[in-house]
């Protein structure tokens, strides 16, 4: 008996310090691994993460024009004006929560290592050749001009709200989106997450939902 737990203690001897080292493999393995995500994540998702949501964004938050027409008028720098414009020429006609959804797309490839990392490098993505462009209204040869100021008063508040973190509960973090009128070939290949208005919602590997 006294023979075996020496043998057991000897063992257990040998077996801590291979533990400790593949212990500490681990570590440093996933200390790589969360080096390089914090490398990749965009400037827009890591303020996201640190900076709390603003008190308009989180007060009774709601995918209602009533609710939006109640909150300040908006402006602001550089992304936010590249996304109110995409809302604008994108979805002005469609309702509150179309506007809202198509924010979420814009957003949700601003986070993806699969598009640029910011709100105006997503929305400018291929635009240099007509129509070999992301958002058609960037690269179609037509001068965009905002001539309806209650829509552009309106999608600017959305910007304003989506970029002060506000939640993105619609799209089921779809990062690509069309028109019921056409069929883009790239359809085939993802699965749709939502219909909202006029526009269909898709991400690869994602299963169907209802909005």
């Amino acid at each position: 008996m006294i023979k075996a737990f020496v043998f057991a203690l000897a063992a257990l001897a040998v077996a801590v310090p291979a533990f400790a080292e593949v212990k500490q493999d681990n570590i440093r393995r996933l200390v790589k691994l969360e080096k390089r995500g914090l490398q990749s994540t965009t400037k827009t998702h890591l303020d996201g993460l640190i900076t709390p949501v603003s008190t308009g964004a989180a007060r009774g938050f709601a995918y209602d024009a009533g609710w939006l027409a109640r909150q300040p008028s908006a402006n602001g720098g550089t992304q936010w004006q590249c996304l109110a414009e995409a809302l604008y020429f994108e979805a002005r006609g469609e309702t509150v929560r179309g506007q809202f959804a198509v924010a979420e797309v814009i957003l949700n490839r601003v986070d993806s290592p699969r598009f640029p990392n910011s709100v105006c490098g997503v929305i400018n993505q291929g635009t240099g050749r007509k129509y070999a462009c992301q958002f058609t209204y960037t690269c179609d040869g037509h001068p965009e001009h905002i001539n309806e100021p209650a829509a552009w008063e309106r999608v600017a508040k959305i910007a304003k709200v989506m970029l002060s973190g506000a939640p993105r509960a619609l799209t089921d973090g779809a990062t690509y989106y069309h028109t019921h009128a056409v069929r883009p070939s790239w359809s085939r290949k993802f699965t749709r997450t939502a219909a909202i208005g006029d526009h269909l919602f898709y991400r690869a590997g994602y299963r169907l939902s209802s909005n």
